[in-house]
């Protein structure tokens, strides 16, 4: 089973575009996805995604904790 660093990562090539090119699934997961370029809606889509994928709420409340993915990471391993 792909770990959830694998997962997020292959959310991020199939969800996530800066001027009509995927970030790919090479992106690094210490970036911040408003630093790549990406819009905040794209930003609250993807939030949405990822808690589909991985049965988890991402409340207003712990966004400001969440400054990369690999925050998103820590967060849903350390649940």
């Amino acid at each position: 089973m792909a770990t959830t660093e694998q997962r997020i990562k292959q959310l991020v090539a199939e969800n996530l575009e800066v001027d009509g090119k995927s970030l790919g699934s090479d992106f690094d997961l210490s970036a911040s996805l408003a630093d790549a370029g990406v819009s905040s809606m794209d930003i609250v889509a993807f939030a949405k995604v990822v808690a589909s994928e991985f049965d988890v709420a991402i409340t207003r409340e712990n966004c400001p904790t969440l400054n990369c993915l690999q925050d998103l990471v820590d967060a849903i391993d350390g649940r």
